[in-house]
C-alpha cells in the first residue's frame, strides 16, 4: 500500500478480483474512498474465513519475491493472521437438553475459561462436557454402560441401542459413515485432551487455532446427537 493505491490495482481490477479471485459478491463501488480504503473497509466487513479467502489472493498476487524487500516481512505476518481467520469464530456453545449436574459445571467452567484464559484452557473441559453428554445419553436412554467407557465406547453402544441410532432412516448408511467419522474424532480427542491441554502439565499445549477447531468439533457432535434423541424422545 502507498497512499491511496493498493500494489497494481485499479478501480477495474480491484472490482474483478472478488467475484474472480476470491468467489466473493463484492462491488467495491458501494464502498467510498480511494482503492486502499475500499479495500481496508472491505475486508473490515467480512466474517473471518472470507477475510483469510481474500488476504490469501492477496499474496498469491503479490509474492514475496517480487516488490519492495518489506513484502517478505509482511507476507510472513498476513500467513500468521490466515492461519489465524482459518480456524473461524468458536460456535456458539448451547446447554444440550440432555444433560447433568457434571455437563452443566463443566459447560460453565469451559465458557469461563473461554473467555478469561482463550480456547486452550478450555479444551479440558470440552472434553468433559462431551463425555459426560454421552453418559447422561445412555442413563436417559437406559443404556448399560460401565464408569471406565471411552467416548467412543459409549457412542457405539448408543448407535447399538439407543432407537435414535439403531434405526437410522433414509440414507442409513451415509448416516452410519457420518457417525463412524464422529467415532474416529471421538477417539483423537482423548490423547489430544491428555497431552496437549492443561489436563496436565503438558510441555506442548494446543495452539489456539487448534484448541478452537477441537471446541468446534466437540460443540458440532453434541448438537448433533442431541437432536437426534431428542427427535426419539
Amino acid at each position: 500500500m502507498s497512499g491511496g493505491y493498493l500494489g497494481d490495482f485499479t478501480y477495474r481490477t480491484h472490482a474483478e478480483f472478488y467475484p474472480e479471485h476470491c468467489d466473493l459478491s463484492i462491488d467495491p463501488d458501494a464502498f467510498e474512498g480511494t482503492t486502499r480504503e475500499r479495500f481496508i473497509a472491505i475486508l473490515s466487513s467480512l466474517p473471518p474465513t472470507d477475510q483469510a479467502k481474500v488476504l490469501r489472493d492477496v499474496i498469491e498476487r503479490f509474492p514475496p519475491d517480487e516488490g519492495p524487500r518489506t513484502r517478505k516481512g509482511a507476507h510472513t505476518e498476513v500467513l500468521a493472521l490466515i492461519e489465524r481467520l482459518g480456524a473461524g469464530t468458536l460456535i456458539p456453545g448451547a446447554t444440550p437438553q440432555i444433560t447433568s449436574d457434571v455437563v452443566l459445571r463443566a459447560i460453565t467452567d469451559a465458557e469461563n475459561l473461554i473467555q478469561t484464559s482463550g480456547p486452550t484452557s478450555a479444551v479440558d473441559r470440552v472434553h468433559t462436557v462431551l463425555h459426560g453428554y454421552l453418559i447422561a445419553a445412555c442413563n436417559v436412554a437406559h443404556v448399560s454402560h460401565n464408569q471406565g467407557d471411552t467416548m467412543v465406547a459409549l457412542l457405539r453402544k448408543l448407535e447399538a441401542e439407543h432407537p435414535a441410532l439403531a434405526d437410522l432412516g433414509p440414507r442409513a448408511q451415509d448416516v452410519k459413515k457420518a457417525l463412524n467419522a464422529c467415532a474416529s474424532i471421538l477417539d483423537a480427542m482423548l490423547p489430544v485432551r491428555n497431552r496437549g491441554s492443561m489436563a496436565h502439565p503438558n510441555p506442548d499445549l494446543l495452539g489456539e487455532p487448534g484448541a478452537r477447531r477441537v471446541i468446534n468439533v466437540a460443540r458440532t457432535i453434541l448438537h448433533y446427537l442431541d437432536v437426534k434423541f431428542l427427535q426419539n424422545a
